[in-house]
């Protein structure tokens, strides 16, 4: 960045994306609304507060979607010539409204960083959520290339991944990849409140990779999807059929064609699954093998020791623990040629391997 940044929304996003350009010496200029929010943003070393006399080389409006247009017209009216971009998770509501308006959008680029936490607010703030994770950048014919280098420069800072789309397109893939997985949890999630405490003792990890986003904070959730309804409504509707097609097959599971609509239920899951991008976007699959883990201190800095001595790469990792247990799972990802190496060398360190992958 060639001089100071100007985040106008010092919440998760606003403050991570601080913290983020902080670690590169730039100069962030934080405003928000809360007084309170600011100067824990502040405090926690996202920025500084604004001043008056600030000549930002770029404005970073992240608020909440139904108050977007707003802030973005209010920033390029009090920053002419200088580029505006928002982070909102849906594009083209504040567009058009920024359209119905006559605002000059000149130098405005909507973008949107697919990054985020369960939790938000500046104490969630991290610099690193952006790392490997797509940003996508809304540009038209008439955005200068000057202004899109800057917004596409600091998606890059960020270690993100920018991508070019339309905001008509951009909502049409996040309805799919993340606002109706956001309902699909949170409804799954509520059959738990009223369900007897024995059943939820026996959750496990497919659970709770099924619902971990179910945490997310409603107010936010209710702007988001009122904001991006249609596209939605649209894979909710599909959605629905896809349910009633399985619900009908399983009350009458011994007549013909029964068995074959679950199975190709569960296939065609299979092969979605297979076509998401691997670790930081790659189009690239690991192998998990899980570990036996006593639960006592030091257990994890071993492990993470032993496998380094070794010369296998964690591509990712996730621990399962039920409260209480004496041992817990240690789910390990690596690329196929090392598990083989994996297993052998932590078996004969004395590490117990509780599943391997199929040959």
């Amino acid at each position: 960045m060639p001089g100071t940044v100007r985040i106008v929304g010092a919440g998760l996003l606003g403050a991570s994306i601080g913290h983020a350009l902080r670690e590169l010496d730039v100069d962030v200029a934080l405003v928000d609304a809360s007084p309170a929010q600011l100067r824990l943003a502040v405090d926690y070393g996202a920025g500084r507060p604004a001043h008056p006399d600030d000549r930002p080389v770029l404005v970073v409006v992240a608020v909440p979607p139904d108050v977007t247009a707003d802030i973005v017209e209010r920033e390029l009216v009090a920053h002419p010539g200088v580029v505006v971009t928002d982070v909102a998770s849906v594009k083209l509501e504040p567009l058009n409204q920024l359209r119905a308006r006559g605002v000059d959008l000149t130098h405005y680029i909507g973008s949107h960083p697919l990054a985020g936490r369960e939790r938000g607010g500046a104490v969630s703030a991290r610099a690193d959520i952006f790392v490997g994770r797509p940003w996508v950048v809304c540009r038209d014919a008439s955005t200068p290339a000057s202004d899109l280098a800057l917004v596409e420069g600091l998606a890059l800072d960020l270690g993100a991944l920018p991508l070019e789309m339309t905001p008509e397109e951009h909502d049409a893939a996040v309805a799919l990849v993340s606002h109706v997985p956001q309902l699909v949890a949170s409804l799954l999630a509520g059959r738990f409140v009223d369900a007897p405490d024995g059943s939820l003792r026996l959750a496990g990890q497919g659970v709770r990779d099924t619902t971990r986003i179910a945490a997310s904070a409603p107010e936010l959730w209710v702007q988001i999807l009122g904001a991006n309804a249609a596209p939605v409504v649209g894979v909710l509707d599909a959605l629905a059929d896809d349910l009633r097609s399985v619900a009908d097959a399983l009350r009458a599971p011994d007549v013909p064609g029964a068995r074959r609509t679950v199975a190709d239920t569960i296939r065609r899951g299979n092969d979605g699954v297979e076509r998401l991008p691997g670790k930081h976007g790659q189009n690239r699959r690991f192998e998990k093998v899980v570990v036996m883990i006593d639960d006592r201190p030091g257990q994890l800095g071993r492990l993470f020791g032993e496998l380094g001595e070794l010369d296998v790469n964690v591509e990712d990792f996730r621990l399962e623990h039920s409260p209480g247990a004496p041992f817990g799972l240690a789910e390990i990802s690596v690329v196929p040629d090392a598990v083989h190496r994996t297993v052998a060398g932590l078996e004969a360190r004395g590490w117990r391997i509780a599943s391997i992958p199929d040959d």
